[in-house]
């Protein structure tokens, strides 16, 4: 019973290796496969220039930051202001600091202007996707990456972008 119990010990050990062979070696197998078809060719992709920028137009993205007086937080954009052509993908960074001694968790609120603005502004990332909790004292970066969407009407040449920190307790958020 011992020499059958050693055999299949040997088989399964011969089976690992064997798997962990495959599997190693399926990571350039895999690159390999895509480059040969065609799949999943992001970086080729990224590199693509992004055909929809209207290059012949220019619209000031402006930023503005505020807080709801319940909320102890100092929140600014980094940038006032942005020249962009609609279609561009631009990023912009705001910071918000904790000035209280302990953990207080917000959610920030967008607002457009013009109001119509907003079908028009499409947002890959950003903060006010979920909120965020900041220690006592503790400051942090926050991004947005957006696109503004080229068929904005033609007579709207500023667009600004508002956000409004709301604290949030037990899921929901305060006004005050």
């Amino acid at each position: 019973m011992d020499s059958s119990n050693n055999r299949m010990l040997k088989k399964l050990i011969v089976v690992a290796v064997c798997m962990f062979g495959f599997g190693y070696a399926m990571v350039p197998f895999y690159y390999r496969i895509c480059q040969v078809t065609g799949i999943n060719a992001g970086d080729e992709q990224a590199l693509a220039e992004n055909t929809q920028i209207d290059k012949g137009r220019w619209i000031t993205l402006q930023f503005d930051a505020n807080t709801n007086p319940s909320m102890p937080w100092h929140f600014r954009p980094l940038q006032n202001s942005l020249k962009i052509h609609p279609g561009q993908l631009v990023q912009a960074e705001f910071e918000v600091e904790n000035m209280s001694g302990s953990k207080i968790t917000g959610q920030a609120i967008p607002s457009y202007g013009p109001a119509l603005a907003g079908r028009y502004v499409k947002k890959i990332e950003c903060f006010c996707f979920s909120q965020q909790s900041l220690m006592g004292g503790e400051k942090k970066q926050l991004p947005v990456m957006l696109v503004l969407d080229p068929r904005i009407p033609k007579d709207v040449n500023t667009v600004t972008l508002s956000y409004t920190f709301f604290k949030v307790e037990d899921g929901k958020a305060q006004n005050g």
